[in-house]
């Protein structure tokens, strides 16, 4: 296989990979939010008991309407939200890469020579002043004598 149909192999693969019907999470982004299940909203503390055929109905009927609420919201709201989170992220991704990162660059090569300016002007002006006062105070002795 040359390299150019290598290349072109990996590209095509990066779109069309398998997705994992069954781990729907693998990087675990919900975990600690959305994991709400029936005895998390309703529960009966001892003493106030409904009918046993109430419970479990009452059980049936949440998780059955929350799965298939859950179902119908993503089929009709799902596929446009993916549509404006891919453009989104898209949008994102190419002014980081375009915008961002460049400027970046380019700020640091400027401020680079900004800063050696800075660095002969404050050599320039200060390292005069700071060489004569250092040389005056070079020959201060400072002596510390207890006396009782």
């Amino acid at each position: 296989m040359s390299e150019e149909n290598y290349n072109e192999k990996m590209v095509r693969d990066a779109h069309t990979k398998e997705i994992d019907l069954v781990e729907r999470d693998p990087k675990h982004l919900n975990d600690d939010v959305v994991k709400v299940d029936f005895e998390d909203v309703i529960a009966e503390p001892e003493g106030t008991h409904t009918f046993d055929g109430i419970w479990k109905d009452s059980f049936t009927t949440f998780t059955v309407s929350k799965y298939w609420c859950y179902r119908l919201l993503s089929a009709l709201i799902g596929i446009p939200l993916s549509l404006i989170w891919g453009i989104y992220f898209a949008i994102l991704s190419f002014i980081h890469i375009w915008v961002v990162v460049p400027l970046i660059k380019s700020y640091l090569i400027e401020i680079q020579c900004v800063s050696r300016v800075y660095s002969i002007c404050i050599h320039t002006c200060c390292d005069p002043f700071y060489d004569a006062v250092g040389k005056m105070f070079s020959s201060v002795r400072v002596v510390f004598r207890k006396e009782v």
